[in-house]
Formats: structure tokens, C-alpha cells, sequence
């Protein structure tokens, strides 16, 4: 987890450059990386250990490359689990390294206050206390069918957590043949359109890249939705013909979005792109012109060529800057 990037807004463009330039750089230590929001993210290390035999050693190694290299700082959480890891990011900050594996978990997580519990909200938080469960380690005892009858099926979520219990690793790239998505969670719900759009666009303009360098298209696009009450909901659409063209791609995750949202507050919003293909077949009109379709292809691989040299954040497309 990166603290020090939360001083970089009101510059934005810069935030999101320095985002990019860090997990960059985390790859060159794992390919598996779940990204968990714009400056957070969770590195799987199970296959690298005859390469990585010392993890924390590892940690603090990381820690000091990022702060020499982009000037800022990041904690770093360690665990057999993402809930863990991503509990033990959360610590004593700045620039440290913790680790919470479940030998501690009883000693280190269960003292802390169920507000601090990833995915506990403030509403949830609230209800808790009144339930007279004010402890992670109270949570995690409770029956969860006690918790099921308050809080529905997020009542075994949060002893699932509470225990140290967390869904398996999951890369945010499937295979070539399957797809590829990237999601954001944010600190505070999200109920704002312009706000919605504009991180639907950098989450487009990321993945976009990202298909243009592997040679590969999408033809169905789809936004994942989740609400502050935790209820998942998607909407996808597939395209007449593949694209890996950041602005087409754009136009039409705005009008997904537009049939989809319920307008209700997010506490998180994601980008899928499925069936991809390394060919790109058109859907020919007598009344269409493909050059135009060709004209913008190049001006696509210009910019990827630009940015690529001196810095992500040279050239954009105009609807990153949306108000």
C-alpha cells in the first residue's frame, strides 16, 4: 500500500503516472498481481520461493527501491492470506513492513476494534457495537448465524475476515484465451456519475494499453459493479467487431454504464474485458469507410509509442480530464 501517494491529488495526472510506475515495478518480482485500488495491491509469491527464500527481507528491499526510485513511501503488509496481508498493510504507518500470519492473528488483529476490520463499514460498524461486539476477536467468535440474522450473507464474510479468512489469490489476467479486468475500491462510497466515469475511463485507458502490448482485442466489454452494502452486480456488452482502442472502448462503457447503474452509492467499480482474440476481424459495410478506423489505429499506436518513451501521463485521451 502506497500512503505517500494520497499527497499527490489535486495533480492527478501525476498520481495516476506514479501508480503505473509502481506496480511496473512490482512485476519485476511476480507476475501475479491483484490490484486492489489505484495505489494498493496484492502480490502472490506462492510460486517464488526458491527465488525469494526470505519474504520480509524481500519487503524491506521493495520498500527502499520504491522510496529511492519515486520519492514516496509504502507500507507492506505479509500473510499466508489477503485479508491478512492486506490487514497488516494497514498498520503502524509510514513506510513499514508488518506481518500478520495466523499463529498472530489472536494476538495482533483481535484486539483492534471491528471498525478497523477490512469491508466493515461505518454503518456496520455501528450496528456491531449495539450487537455489544466491539472487538475483531468478539466478531470472530460469534455464531454466524447470529451475524447472518443482522447482516445477511455478509454476517459470514466478516467472521470469515475476523478469522483471518480470505477468498483464494486471484490474477487480475486470465489466460490469453479468457480475459482481462482491473477493479477499484474506494475508502468512501462513490454516488457521483462524473466521478464513476472518470475512473470507469483510466481503467480503460490501462487495460487498453495492456491489450495493444499483448497484440490482442475484445469483443465483449462489461462493468462490474459493487454496492455499499456489498451486492455485486455486472453489465456486459459484446461488440459487432474486436477493438483494443482505448477511445472506442470508452464510448462504450459510458453507455453501459448509462443502462446499468442504478444510481445508488458504489464502493466499488471494475472494468472486464472477455473474449479476446489476436485477430481482429471487421464487419464490413458498403456504406462505411475503413480508413478513418485505420487513421485512428495509428494515432493509437503514436500515443502508446510517446508514452511509452517519456511518461504515461504525456499524451491522454481527452476524457481522462472529464470534471
Amino acid at each position: 500500500k502506497c500512503p505517500d501517494l494520497e499527497m499527490f491529488p489535486p495533480d492527478m495526472e501525476y498520481y495516476h503516472e506514479m501508480s503505473e510506475k509502481f506496480f511496473k515495478h512490482l512485476e519485476k518480482y511476480t507476475p501475479n498481481i491483484e490490484k486492489l485500488s489505484v495505489d494498493e495491491c496484492f502480490m502472490d509469491m506462492s510460486n517464488s520461493s526458491l527465488l525469494y527464500k526470505d519474504l520480509v527481507f524481500l519487503a524491506y528491499q521493495i520498500k527502499e527501491e520504491v522510496y529511492n526510485l519515486y520519492g514516496f513511501t509504502v507500507n507492506i503488509g505479509i500473510s499466508s492470506s489477503k485479508i491478512c496481508a492486506k490487514m497488516a498493510s494497514d498498520m503502524e504507518k509510514p513506510n513499514k513492513v508488518h506481518t500478520l500470519f495466523l499463529n498472530e492473528i489472536e494476538r495482533k488483529m483481535w484486539p483492534l476494534p471491528v471498525d478497523d476490520l477490512f469491508m466493515v463499514g461505518k454503518q456496520a460498524a455501528e450496528k456491531l457495537h449495539q450487537l455489544n461486539i466491539n472487538t475483531i476477536g468478539e466478531l470472530a467468535s460469534t455464531e454466524e448465524s447470529f451475524l447472518n440474522k443482522h447482516f445477511g450473507k455478509h454476517g459470514s464474510i466478516m467472521k470469515n475476515y475476523a478469522n483471518g479468512i480470505s477468498d483464494d489469490f486471484s490474477t487480475s489476467t486470465d489466460d490469453k484465451n479468457k480475459s482481462i479486468s482491473t477493479s477499484e475500491t474506494f475508502s468512501t462510497d462513490i454516488g457521483e456519475k462524473n466521478k464513476l466515469l472518470k475512473i470507469l475511463y483510466k481503467q480503460v485507458d490501462i487495460l487498453g494499453k495492456d491489450l495493444r502490448k499483448q497484440k490482442l482485442y475484445t469483443q465483449t466489454l462489461a462493468i462490474t459493479y459493487k454496492t455499499k452494502d456489498f451486492v455485486s452486480y455486472s453489465k456486459q456488452l459484446t461488440l459487432a467487431s474486436p477493438t483494443n482502442s482505448t477511445e472506442e472502448i470508452s464510448k462504450y462503457i459510458s453507455n453501459i454504464l448509462d443502462q446499468s447503474w442504478k444510481e445508488e452509492p458504489l464502493r466499488n467499480i471494475g472494468v472486464r474485458f472477455s473474449n479476446l482474440t489476436d485477430t481482429k476481424k471487421k464487419q464490413i459495410s458498403i456504406f462505411n469507410n475503413n480508413k478513418d478506423e485505420d487513421k485512428s489505429d495509428t494515432v493509437q499506436e503514436t500515443m502508446d509509442k510517446i508514452n511509452d518513451k517519456y511518461g504515461t501521463s504525456i499524451i491522454r485521451q481527452a476524457n481522462l480530464f472529464t470534471k
